[in-house]
């Protein structure tokens, strides 16, 4: 069964610290929205779905701390608008950060006449419906997704896309784990996905726990896979898509689409519609988070680098539409014209009864 990385149990949101990962199993109390914040700048927890409804516990936090004040109504919204907008600076490019807290904001505005502690407790009641459709989301887009898959292959993906992204079952690897569940016959070959190594650690050790055939490469690897005909089809997350299709994802994405155009394989992309971002026009307008440098001349605390040396450390890249075969979202599927077909995906009903 695949792991849920987020829990809420007890008035405690419990995260999995994925910087640990594979080696230890930890995990740890948030109480309130600063630890959370902290938590998502840090890479306790990653994925944009994950940052999101860890982003809307936060707020939850943020509401029943201000609910046990004396405030008055209005001065109540601003502090918690400010209190969002603090965790909405943690990371940049995900735009499932500010989807989720855009969605507990007009909650709080919407229900601001209530007392304040039914104002806090809708508002964390609504943090636990946002995780609670992630997974559902998800094993809509498996649906969706699996039939693009061969009946029997290899797959590739980069950074990790799976449960440990999500409220559980995963994007990427959802369509995989659906594939799976259909009956279809699918192993997976893993990117270790420097400089973070969501694909080494996490990727390959979810996979492994549930039982599915994966294979882990160095990133360098993948042409020569794809040039020896190892590898049938090539699927990925995204932290964010524009409106004509242009996919940001985890550095070195845009590497293996190319490779993958090269060599006739399908690169697919599975998200859920909250990662779909139709105010921009293309992917030269998301903004591209740069990292610690210390990612890259380090692996855990081994220095790796000479000391002083300049470092360029893009979380993202951005890959055009013309690479990507299809975008897989929870109500169906684009494939061709983009512009259009998002938008009209975009405007259909929610699947679960929220946007």
């Amino acid at each position: 069964m695949a792991i849920k990385p987020i829990l809420f149990e007890d008035g405690i949101c419990r995260m999995i610290d994925q910087r640990l990962l594979p080696a230890e199993e930890l995990w740890r109390d948030y109480r309130d929205d600063g630890a959370i914040a902290e938590a998502i700048r840090t890479m306790v927890v990653r994925g944009a779905p994950a940052i999101g409804i860890a982003a809307a516990y936060g707020a939850a936090f943020a509401a029943a701390a201000l609910a046990s004040q004396s405030l008055p109504v209005v001065e109540r919204l601003q502090l918690f608008r400010q209190r969002c907008q603090h965790l909405a600076a943690t990371r940049p490019t995900a735009v499932n950060l500010f989807w989720a807290l855009a969605r507990m904001e007009r909650l709080a505005e919407a229900t601001s006449a209530l007392a304040p502690q039914d104002w806090a407790a809708g508002l964390r009641q609504e943090a636990c419906r946002i995780d609670a459709e992630d997974e559902l989301i998800n094993r809509a887009m498996g649906r969706h997704g699996q039939a693009l898959l061969p009946q029997q292959g290899t797959v590739l993906t980069h950074c990790n896309a799976g449960a440990l992204a999500t409220g559980g079952y995963g994007t990427a690897l959802g369509v995989i784990r659906a594939a799976i569940e259909a009956g279809k016959q699918i192993d997976v070959v893993a990117d270790e996905t420097r400089p973070f190594w969501q694909g080494a650690r996490l990727t390959a050790w979810e996979l492994q726990r549930d039982g599915i055939d994966v294979t882990l490469i160095c990133d360098n690897m993948a042409g020569y896979l794809m040039q020896q005909g190892r590898i049938d089809a090539v699927i990925v997350g995204a932290d964010r898509i524009s409106a004509n299709g242009d996919v940001a994802n985890k550095i070195g994405t845009y590497s293996v689409a190319v490779l993958a155009q090269a060599h006739g394989i399908p690169f697919y992309v599975a998200a859920p519609r909250s990662t779909i971002d139709l105010s921009l026009a293309d992917g030269s307008a998301i903004p591209i988070e740069e990292r610690d440098p210390r990612e890259v001349t380090h692996c855990a605390n081994q220095q790796l680098a000479p000391a002083g040396v300049a470092v360029y450390n893009p979380a993202f890249d951005v890959t055009p539409a013309r690479l990507v075969s299809a975008i897989i979202t929870e109500v169906g599927v684009a494939c061709a014209d983009y512009r259009t077909q998002l938008a009209e995906l975009m405007a259909r009903p929610p699947l679960c009864g929220h946007v």
